[in-house]
C-alpha cells in the first residue's frame, strides 16, 4: 500500500489523486521455498513408496506419486490466485477502485468522495474482517484477500484519505482561513 501527495497544485493537477494504494495478496512461500518444499515432499514420498515397494505393496508406490502431484498443483493454483490485485485512488472529486482478478478480468468503480462511506466490520478476536465502500446503495468490497492487520492499516489510511477529500483535499489544510 502506498500513499503520496501531489506537489504541483496547478489547475491541470486539481483532480490528481492524493492517495493511491495497491492491495495484493500475501504469499509467504517464495520460489526457493516452494522448491525446497517440493524436494522434501518428493523425498519423503519416494522413501515411503520404496518401503512399500520392497514389502510387496507396489500399488501404494503410485499413490505417493499422486501425493506429489496434488501438492504441486495446489501450490500452482495458489500462486496463480496471487496475481489478483486492487487499486484505490482518491482525489477531491473521485474515488476510483480498480479490481483485477487472477485471470485478468478488470472491474472499475467510481464513487463520489463526498458520498462514499467506508464500512468496516470488526470482530473482537480477529480485528477487521470486512471493508466496503458504500455510496448511493452500491457497495464495493475491498481487500478481501488481506489479513486482518493489513485490513486495519488500510482502513485507517483510506478513512483519512476520504476525510481529506471531503475537506477539499490536502491543499485545504494548508490554506489560511
Amino acid at each position: 500500500m502506498t500513499a503520496h501527495n501531489a506537489t504541483d497544485h496547478g489547475p491541470a493537477d486539481a483532480d490528481a489523486p492524493f492517495f493511491s494504494a495497491r492491495l495484493t495478496p500475501y504469499r509467504s512461500l517464495g520460489p526457493r521455498g516452494f522448491l525446497v518444499l517440493m524436494l522434501a515432499v518428493g523425498f519423503m514420498c519416494l522413501v515411503s513408496g520404496v518401503l512399500f515397494l520392497v514389502i510387496g505393496a507396489w500399488p501404494v508406490f503410485w499413490f505417493f506419486g499422486l501425493d506429489i502431484l496434488i501438492v504441486y498443483v495446489a501450490f500452482r493454483l495458489n500462486y496463480a490466485s496471487a496475481k489478483a490485485f486492487e487499486e484505490v485512488h482518491v482525489s477531491v472529486s473521485d474515488v476510483h477502485v480498480v479490481r483485477v482478478s487472477a485471470r485478468g478480468r478488470t472491474q472499475e468503480f467510481h464513487l463520489n468522495p463526498l458520498w462514499a462511506r467506508l464500512h468496516v466490520t470488526r470482530l473482537e478476536d480477529e480485528g477487521v474482517v470486512e471493508m466496503k465502500l458504500v455510496s448511493h446503495g452500491r457497495a464495493v468490497d475491498l481487500g478481501g484477500f488481506l489479513n486482518p492487520p493489513d485490513r486495519e492499516s488500510f482502513a485507517e489510511a483510506l478513512a483519512k484519505a476520504l476525510a481529506t477529500a471531503r475537506r477539499g483535499g490536502p491543499d485545504a489544510l494548508a490554506a489560511p482561513t
